[in-house]
């Protein structure tokens, strides 16, 4: 009897399905600056979209190397034009176009990594609180340079960049007052050749610790090479230094994007603004974006001084930019001043200043 149930439920399955068209695939878009290869940022962004690729029902197309400007409104109208249903650009450079095509198709949902403009009601933004981790490598910078003079490899003055620089000198500065930070811009998330050679120029001047917001893992080879130390970015690049790496912030995006593309495909997207740093709420609750890779190469106390602090970052219990904060000309900051706890997120999505204790000026 039960044999006959089942071959009657399977029958009735099949004619369900016969009556009725399989639901359409979702198709996701990914527009990358770099190559996948850069093994940093890319390379980061495609672990998360092959996340989202071995979802049931869902597929995906990443266009690289997607130079921001006209180019990328082309790039991101092309997804557009054959039926991708969500598309996600990812470099700060991406925002004007993405809300230009966004305009002009309204079905089709966009999601801007590290942007701060939605124009459209189909259009969100997402990014992570990389400073959180700039704040563990200032502290441990601090105790490991003997020459007191950090090299700072940077890509473009946007807030992003220049929290992190903020964040790392205001922690250092608490353990090492006497340190110093060198600044080299070099005005590309990709290009081995100009990492390679800021890194080469800052050890030259004197600099015994590396850190940098480019894509590339040169910076770390040439550290290693110069037999100093270094900080990985936006993956783990302990493998390029292998005495040189202190630790990497290794940027996760799978667990949002597998979210955002499951939210279109079930039909449940809705507009938002997402910041998570290295826990979804900064109260210690699930993982976030923001994650400390591979810890090395430095005393056990030191190490153990990091994690502490990655810990009270985690949780809560510390804020990346506690008051009172010190602006470049001695000012207190606004927020400080108002009697804020820390600077507010409205200040640091904005951020276009240095800390006390900096001695540069910001491009323009």
């Amino acid at each position: 009897m039960n044999r006959v149930i089942t071959l009657l439920a399977s029958a009735l399955t099949f004619g369900a399905f016969a009556a009725f068209p399989a639901q359409a695939e979702t198709k996701v878009g990914f527009v990358y600056v770099g190559p996948p290869g850069d093994l940093g940022w890319t390379y980061r962004h495609d672990i998360g979209r092959q996340a989202v690729e071995a979802l049931d029902g869902i597929s995906t197309t990443a266009l690289e190397n997607v130079p921001e400007g006209p180019e990328a409104v082309e790039a991101i109208t092309q997804l557009a034009e054959t039926g991708h249903d969500l598309i996600f650009t990812t470099s700060f450079g991406f925002m004007d176009a993405t809300n230009e095509v966004a305009g002009s198709y309204p079905d089709v949902k966009f999601e801007h990594a590290t942007g701060y403009i939605r124009a459209h009601p189909n259009v969100t933004t997402f990014s992570a609180r990389f400073y959180e981790g700039r704040v563990v490598e200032g502290l441990i910078a601090a105790h490991m340079t003997e020459s007191n003079k950090i090299g700072y490899i940077a890509s473009f003055p946007i807030p992003e960049v220049i929290r992190g620089i903020n964040a790392f000198m205001l922690e250092a500065k608490q353990h090492n007052p006497d340190v110093e930070v060198e600044i080299v811009w070099v005005f590309t998330w990709f290009d081995p050749a100009k990492e390679a050679a800021a890194a080469q120029a800052l050890i030259d001047n004197g600099a015994d610790v590396i850190v940098q917001h480019t894509d590339s893992p040169a910076a770390m080879q040439i550290a290693e090479n110069a037999g100093i130390k270094a900080f990985g970015q936006a993956s783990d690049m302990s493998r390029f230094g292998p005495t040189a790496h202190l630790v990497s912030i290794v940027d996760d995006w799978d667990s949002y994007y597998v979210d955002r593309a499951i939210a279109v495909r079930d039909g449940t997207w809705e507009q938002q603004d997402t910041w998570w740093g290295l826990t979804k709420d900064g109260m210690g609750s699930e993982t976030g974006m923001v994650v400390m890779g591979s810890y090395g190469n430095m005393p056990d106390n030191v190490m153990a001084d990091a994690k502490a602090l990655e810990a009270a970052l985690a949780n809560g219990d510390r804020h990346s930019f506690p008051c009172p904060v010190y602006m470049q000309d001695g000012a207190l900051a606004d927020d400080c001043a108002a009697g804020e706890a820390h600077l507010t997120d409205g200040t640091l999505v904005g951020m276009n200043w240095y800390i006390q204790g900096i001695d540069a000026t910001i491009p323009q």
